[in-house]
C-alpha cells in the first residue's frame, strides 16, 4: 500500500563556504560579547536546500512520491523541476508574489563547525498554506511531516493535521531556539513521531519543562539522532533500539544530514519495516549525504545502497528493504 506522506518545511537556496581552519583559534572568551569577525573562506558551492525539500528530495530517491507543501519566490522555476524529475509532488507549493525564495549561507570549518544565517524570504508566507486543498487533491493523507519552517505556519500546520485527525510527526529542530515552551508544546503534543538531536531535548526540558517520562506520555516514539554515534529510538520510555551508524569514505559535509536521516526513517517507516530498521535506513543515507557537498547532490543505484547496507547490517537486514528498493 502506498502512504501519502505531506512534507512541510523549508524550501530555500543554500550557500556553502568551507574555512580552512577552526573558528575556535579566532575567538577569545573575554571578548565574547562584542564579536567582529570575518573569515576568509575558500569555496562556495550554491546547492539546493530546505528542510522540507531536503526531506522531500531524499524521500524520492528512495522510491516514494512525497507531497511537498512550503513556499517559495517566482525564483523556484528550476528548482521545481530538479525536484519533480526526483519524484516529488510540487503541486501544493505556494507561491509569493514579492519575495525571494529563501536563502541558507553556512561557512564550516575543519572540524565541522558551522555558523549559519537564514533568511526566510518567501517562507514568511507559508502560514498562508492550509492542508484542507492538498486532501481534496490527492484523496488523502497518511502522515504530515512538520519540519522547520515559519513558526506561525508550523503550529497552524500541527494543529489542522490534530483537527483532521492525521498522524504527524514533528520535527521542529532549529526552530526551537526561537520559540518558546508553550509554542514548543503545541508542536510536539500528540505526535505520532518526534524527530530530536541531544541537545534539542535538553531545549525541550528547558523550555517546556517536560522530562523524558512526561515527553513519553505525549508522543507515540521519539528518535533521538546522536550524531556519528547513530540515533535511539525510545516509545514509553523503553529503548526499542540504538542503531549505529555505518562509517563514511569520507567526511566532506555534515549540512542536511538530519534531514536524509528523517526521510530514510520515514521511507522505511512507510514499508511497514520495524523501528530499528528504519533507524537504519535512515542512518545508511544520512551516510550518503555526509560524503558530497550539498544537501542533494548525493547519488547511488538501489543495487549499490543495499549492498552497502548488508555489508555493515547484515544479510537479514538487507533482505528486508532489498524487496522495496530491488524490484
Amino acid at each position: 500500500m502506498t502512504l501519502n506522506i505531506a512534507i512541510t518545511g523549508s524550501i530555500a537556496t543554500d550557500h556553502l563556504m568551507r574555512f580552512p581552519g577552526k573558528f575556535t583559534d579566532s575567538l577569545i572568551a573575554e571578548k565574547l560579547d562584542h564579536v567582529s569577525l570575518s573569515f576568509l573562506v575558500d569555496d562556495l558551492q550554491i546547492r539546493r536546500g530546505g528542510v522540507g525539500a531536503n526531506v522531500a528530495f531524499s524521500m524520492g530517491k528512495m522510491g516514494l512520491r512525497p507531497i511537498l507543501v512550503g513556499a517559495v519566490g517566482k525564483d523556484f522555476a528550476e528548482y521545481r523541476s530538479w525536484l519533480e524529475k526526483h519524484n516529488v509532488d510540487c503541486e501544493s507549493i505556494h507561491y509569493s508574489n514579492e519575495k525571494h525564495t529563501a536563502r541558507f549561507v553556512c561557512t564550516t570549518d575543519d572540524v565541522a563547525n558551522q555558523i549559519a544565517s537564514f533568511y526566510p524570504g518567501a517562507m514568511s508566507e507559508s502560514n498562508l498554506i492550509e492542508l484542507g486543498p492538498v486532501i481534496n487533491r490527492v484523496g488523502k493523507i497518511d502522515f504530515v511531516f512538520i519540519g522547520p519552517s515559519d513558526p506561525e505556519a508550523m503550529i497552524k500546520h500541527t494543529e489542522e493535521a490534530k483537527q483532521r485527525g492525521i498522524a504527524f510527526i514533528a520535527d521542529p529542530s532549529q526552530q526551537m531556539a526561537r520559540m518558546d515552551g508553550k509554542q514548543i508544546a503545541k508542536l510536539i503534543d500528540g505526535a505520532a513521531y518526534l524527530f530530536m538531536n541531544e541537545y534539542e531535548s535538553s531545549l525541550i526540558e528547558k523550555k517546556v519543562g517536560w522530562n523524558t517520562d512526561e515527553l513519553m506520555k505525549r508522543v507515540g516514539t521519539v528518535v533521538t539522532t546522536l550524531g556519528a554515534k547513530g540515533a535511539r529510538i525510545q516509545s514509553k520510555n523503553e529503548t526499542i533500539a540504538t542503531v549505529a551508524c555505518p562509517p563514511e569514505t569520507e567526511r566532506i559535509d555534515p549540512t542536511g544530514v538530519g534531514d536524509s536521516f528523517r526521510a530514510g526513517y520515514v521511507a522505511a517507516h512507510s514499508w511497514g519495516l520495524s523501528p530499528e530498521r528504519c533507524g537504519q535506513v535512515g542512518s545508511m543515507l544520512a551516510t550518503y549525504v555526509i560524503e558530497t557537498v550539498g544537501t542533494q547532490e548525493f547519488s547511488f543505484t538501489n543495487e549499490e545502497f543495499v549492498n552497502r547496507f548488508k555489508d555493515f547490517y547484515g544479510e537479514v537486514a538487507a533482505g528486508e528493504i532489498k524487496k522495496h528498493l530491488v524490484k
